[in-house]
């Protein structure tokens, strides 16, 4: 007799739907639950241990007597699944946890997840999921606390990867536990964010995570292992150069890959590719990566992305202003393979027109990151003939470049100076320190503005006869002057940090002080 068959339950299809037919152990043994627990106290939280505690000894002893006869085990397996069955309305009742953990349970729980018979260890992964799904933890943060740090503390992230690399995506009840699994983990990294490293240090997962998203084929447990991965690099530079060292920058271009010159075609799909682009973008962060980006041709697949004009075109420029920043061998490469004739034609407004892009938020978001990305160009290539490229571009077309770089200015000055207006008024009622205003004014464009009068005294400091005269012909029919440029240029230079040092500080400080100097 195949044990695993007495338990099957059809609990997942693959495509979210629960299957149609119900095992009818699975709905006697919630009637029980709802029969024998009506009211969930500490009392009855005992009675649930110390049932599971029985059941989980009759299996072990039954499966010791009779290892090779396993029909005189079976019986245990069910009534033991009934148990794990009937913990889940413990979910209910999430003040009781630290009882839960008093009573010493988690550990006779969590080490079925090495059961022999892979549906235990699935009833476990499920409960786990139920325990600490979000919204049972909602405004119960000790409780949870409490549980997540028994969890860990008893081997949960060791139990939980080792369990999942024994299950397959063929079988539906598996597909179930692999995306519980995930989901799991992502609870736990809620309730206690140091569990996002913690998982990548004691675990495989990582690993597991890269083969999951190297897979052609779409499916739901391939768009939530990007999310996981997304979740576990957003704030971690651990997790970033662990996975660069894992060939990590190589498996996430080759998974954008699949999509340079086709769309995602659901919506679940499309949300999976924007979370490689994330992966890819937090990937970034580390210079080494970075390195590694480039080696792999990265800044090539990201120009044909933009030229394809799919759904991927915004994601490709977010990913080499990543890529770019404060770093010039990717500047170099750029120009190298002639990038600046598609950056410049998307920085025209020259981009792709769908549903998506057609929103203002969408098209300003896509502003920002190539005002950006032409600011690192210029701080990243500082002579030579690319820097005779670049500038070259400005001249074009009767300087048509430099008209949208002032339409940019004059936009976004406009945006910054209300903003301004509106935090006076707010200091009237709220008071606000000088670092709360700043922070309001860079959210509001300011930071972007900033970038662009970086752009505008490069120019200058080129002493380009014919960009000059534009630039101050412009700033004329604005009733502006050099003087406000200089002036967010100073405000930009004051407020350099030292996140990369205070050699860094000092020396980004210098070149914003050179441009101000040369106007």
């Amino acid at each position: 007799m195949d044990v695993s068959n007495a338990l099957k339950r059809k609990r997942y299809d693959g495509d979210n739907h629960m299957e149609a037919e119900v095992d009818l152990s699975l709905l006697e043994a919630v009637e029980k639950s709802q029969n024998t627990v009506e009211l969930l106290d500490l009392r009855t939280l005992k009675k649930l241990v110390l049932s599971f505690e029985r059941r989980l000894k009759e299996n072990i002893e039954a499966r010791l007597k009779y290892p090779d006869q396993p029909e005189r085990f079976a019986d245990s397996e069910v009534e033991l699944h009934e148990e794990l069955e009937k913990l889940k309305i413990l979910a209910g009742a999430p003040e009781l946890y630290p009882e839960l953990v008093n009573l010493n349970a988690i550990p006779s729980i969590l080490n079925l997840l090495s059961h022999d018979n892979t549906d235990i260890a699935i009833d476990v992964v499920h409960l786990l999921q139920d325990l600490t799904d979000e919204d049972v933890l909602e405004d119960n943060d000790e409780p949870a606390r409490i549980l997540v740090d028994s969890l860990i503390e008893n081997n949960v992230l060791e139990l939980l990867v080792q369990n999942l690399q024994r299950l397959s995506d063929k079988d539906p009840d598996e597909m179930s536990a692999i995306y519980n699994t995930l989901a799991s983990i992502e609870n736990m990294i809620e309730v206690k964010p140091t569990v996002a490293e913690l998982v990548c240090e004691r675990t495989k997962l990582l690993r597991w995570l890269l083969g999951k998203i190297k897979v052609r084929e779409f499916d739901s447990n391939k768009q939530y292992a990007s999310e996981i991965l997304a979740i576990l690099l957003q704030n971690s530079t651990a997790n970033q150069k662990r996975l660069g060292q894992m060939n990590g920058v190589d498996v996430v271009l080759q998974a954008v890959a699949m999509y340079k010159s086709k769309d995602p075609k659901t919506s679940d799909e499309e949300e999976m590719l924007e979370n490689l682009f994330d992966c890819l973008c937090c990937l970034l962060m580390p210079l080494e990566n970075k390195e590694r980006f480039v080696k792999a041709e990265g800044v090539e697949l990201m120009i044909i992305i933009m030229k394809q004009k799919k759904s991927a075109y915004a994601s490709a420029i977010r990913a080499l202003d990543f890529s770019m920043t404060k770093y010039p061998p990717a500047c170099e490469r750029f120009v190298d393979v002639l990038g600046l004739k598609t950056a410049f034609a998307a920085f025209m407004g020259k981009i792709p027109i769908s549903k998506k892009n057609k929103k203002e938020r969408y098209q300003e978001e896509l502003e920002e990151r190539l005002v950006s990305l032409i600011a690192s160009l210029f701080g990243g290539i500082l002579r030579g003939s690319r820097r005779e490229r670049l500038l070259s571009k400005f001249v074009e077309n009767e300087c048509e470049k430099i008209d949208r770089l002032m339409e940019l200015y004059i936009r976004y000055s406009d945006r910054v100076t209300a903003e301004t207006q509106r935090l006076e008024q707010l200091e009237l009622d709220l008071e606000m320190d000088e670092e709360e205003k700043y922070n309001r004014k860079l959210e509001s464009g300011l930071y972007t503005l900033q970038l662009i009068a970086v752009i505008l005294g490069h120019l200058w400091c080129s002493e380009h006869p014919q960009m000059r005269a534009r630039i101050e012909l412009l700033l004329k029919q604005q009733k502006l002057t050099k003087n406000d440029i200089k002036n967010i240029l100073q405000e930009y230079h004051d407020n350099i940090g030292d996140l990369d040092g205070a050699e860094e500080k000092e020396r980004a400080q210098t070149r914003i002080q050179k441009i101000i100097s040369s106007f």
